[in-house]
């Protein structure tokens, strides 16, 4: 058994099950489910949120050890069940490394990517619904649905100047989002900027990554539980600093 393929093979589909948003335990479990099936002997894997690293005996009795950093994380449900099904079927079917890992690879563009159009009118919709859930009227509503319009394109499209740093991205997305609640209010598109900036800005609420880390605190992976927990505060901090720096601008203006 070519122990670098199998490697290689373990650590691309265990980044694909992180960057989709699996838990911690889920990756290291199913890294070392593929591991034991194709008979890697001493397999040892251990992942955290930014990293994986996998270690196995090679046939010569030598460890040889993958890490991979994990630089983007989101929520991708049908790429997390479709790696999770090829996971299991590669541990009960054991094809060739080199057949198991081009199919690991065809695994992200075989999954659905809405167009662009459709994610924009997503974060729009969402605002529209939460303002009068939160007690807002229809102009309050219709005020929401232009600010997650905003918020969504600069989510969308923003990644080249906010970059993949979380807070930032965050602090300057509830700042739009503020600022841009109170100039349509005060325009008289809507009647109270609370419940249009609250609405809109649950798109930003972290409650994905708040959610997974107190399973994984609970299951015992207090590392990845931890950083997760600590990620999840930092969006909340930017999200309170950015509204409030919103807002005072817009007070000035």
């Amino acid at each position: 058994m070519d122990s670098d393929k199998l490697l290689n093979l373990a650590t691309e589909l265990g980044c694909l099950l992180a960057e989709s948003g699996a838990e911690i335990s889920r990756v290291e479990e199913s890294v070392y489910r593929l591991l034991r099936a194709y008979q890697g002997e001493d397999a040892q894997v251990f992942a955290i949120p930014s990293c994986l690293i996998v270690s196995l005996k090679a046939e010569d009795g030598r460890p040889t050890t993958r890490m991979r950093r994990i630089r983007s994380h989101g929520t991708d449900i049908e790429l997390l069940e479709a790696c999770n099904a090829l996971c299991r079927e590669l541990c009960r079917t054991a094809p060739p490394l080199d057949e198991a890992r081009a199919r690991v690879g065809r695994l992200p563009a075989s999954c659905r990517r809405h167009r662009p159009a459709t994610v924009l009118l997503g974060y729009a919709a969402a605002p529209a619904f939460f303002c009068p859930l939160f007690g807002g009227g229809i102009w309050d509503a219709l005020s929401a649905f232009f600010c997650g319009l905003v918020v969504g394109a600069c989510l969308l499209f923003g990644g080249k100047w906010l970059g993949s740093n979380s807070f930032l991205r965050t602090l300057v997305c509830s700042g739009i989002a503020s600022l841009l609640s109170l100039l349509l209010v005060r325009a008289g598109l809507g009647s109270n900027v609370d419940l249009v900036t609250i609405g809109v800005l649950m798109l930003l609420v972290p409650g994905v990554a708040l959610t997974n880390a107190m399973r994984e605190l609970v299951a015992g992976d207090t590392y990845s539980g931890l950083s997760r927990t600590a990620e999840a505060i930092l969006i909340a901090m930017g999200i309170a600093l950015g509204s409030a720096v919103g807002l005072g601008i817009g007070q000035i203006l």
